[in-house]
């Protein structure tokens, strides 16, 4: 007799919808989630932590469900969406309809959908005999740059509490992913001399300054293409370089005083992306003694926009083996998108990725997750409760 395939719970498809609801665009606070989160957590006994950002309109949730237990896995996911504005959505990104099979809305697959069943599977996790504790972790800021799980994992590590993995719920369509590339993204901010545009030799001209950095991430990209090794299992097998924006000038008859371009590496995770910058740095730098002759206030300045690591895992890491177990899979992957995987790695503790949904689906105009996904995810997390090791 074949069985029938799982159904994904009343309660888990509810508190799904419950999160799509709330609009926690990266832009906006994500508190009404967090309390969301830990009201329905008090309601069974658990306490929560909560570390916040600055000027406390975002914060982050720790829990531990089976207080006492040594060690411990961290389902971890991020609370923060990307925006919609501008894209030809033909529901409501705040609605959470469930039609043919699928749930829509923004964070549907990224990732409220899994942070959802993680809280509705948390009475399992409670009365769990296994010999490790669950902690559910759920950040701010993962969109933009994964600022507030730094700030999670550093409040873990004060507290004592030392896991033993960690299972990141991004979108792989419950295939285990072990590794991804790493996002560096920068500023540069180029300061000339204006003038008359008739008067080029007295002028040190930004945009055209900035213009030779810009060749030199372009080249860079093209030998990334050309002579780096192959890391196969990814969509582009070698690490990338791009100018993503651009700004400068006031007028066509003013040499420009100012420019402005931003730019990112996404490299392999047998790549060093700290020389990458410092490769650019050091170009621009070269540039400079020139435009002082001309103007001594001129020269290149650059900021950090964000620094997400790469991560390499690895199938026989014991959390690996564990969420392959209770995936039903045979094969892991590798995924091209960033994710807080490589953070948590930095900070020692083994990760995995492994959720419900394809990225595919996630940032798009009626963003969905399919309710097989969304079941096999929950039977992801019930085998996890009845899990008596790892690995």
């Amino acid at each position: 007799m074949t069985s029938l395939p799982p159904t994904v719970s009343p309660r888990g498809l509810a508190l799904a919808q419950a999160l799509v609801r709330l609009n926690t665009v990266s832009a906006h606070s994500n508190l009404a989630l967090i309390h969301t989160v830990r009201d329905e957590l008090a309601r069974l006994g658990v306490p929560v932590r909560l570390t916040y950002n600055a000027d406390k309109t975002k914060a982050n949730l720790f829990a531990t469900l089976g207080e006492g237990k040594p060690g411990g896995i961290i389902l971890s996911g991020h609370t923060d969406t990307v925006p919609w504005d501008g894209q030809a959505w033909t529901t409501d990104p705040l609605g959470a309809e469930v039609r043919d099979g699928r749930l829509y809305g923004r964070g549907s697959a990224d990732m409220k959908a899994f942070i959802g069943l993680c809280v509705a599977n948390a009475e399992a996790f409670l009365a769990s005999d296994a010999p490790f504790a669950v902690h559910f972790a759920f950040s701010y800021d993962e969109e933009v740059g994964c600022f507030g799980v730094r700030e999670l994992i550093a409040d873990m590590r004060d507290a004592g509490i030392k896991p033993l993995a960690c299972i990141v719920g991004e979108p792989t369509a419950m295939v285990p992913a072990i590794a991804h590339k790493g996002v560096w993204r920068y500023r540069c901010c180029v300061r000339g001399k204006e003038a008359h545009s008739s008067l080029t030799p007295q002028s040190v001209n930004a945009i055209e300054m900035a213009a030779r950095v810009v060749g030199k991430v372009r080249d860079m990209a093209e030998r990334f293409e050309r002579e780096e090794p192959r890391y196969e299992g990814f969509d582009v097998p070698f690490s990338t370089a791009s100018v993503g924006q651009f700004h400068g000038g006031i007028a066509d008859n003013v040499v420009p005083r100012d420019a402005e371009f931003r730019y990112e590496f996404r490299d392999l995770p047998t790549a060093d992306a700290p020389a990458m910058q410092a490769e650019v740095v050091a170009y621009a730098r070269s540039l400079e003694g020139r435009m002082r002759s001309v103007a001594p206030d001129t020269g290149f300045a650059f900021d950090t926009i964000c620094e997400i690591p790469s991560f390499l895992g690895s199938a026989q890491d014991p959390v690996t083996r564990l969420a392959l177990r209770l995936a039903g899979e045979q094969r892991t992957t590798n995924v091209a998108f960033g994710t807080e995987a490589g953070i948590f790695k930095q900070a020692g503790i083994p990760t995995v990725v492994c959720g419900p949904g394809s990225i595919v689906q996630a940032h798009q105009p009626d963003e969905y997750v399919s309710l097989e996904q969304l079941a096999r995810c929950e039977a992801f997390l019930r085998g996890l409760a009845a899990t008596r090791e790892i690995g």
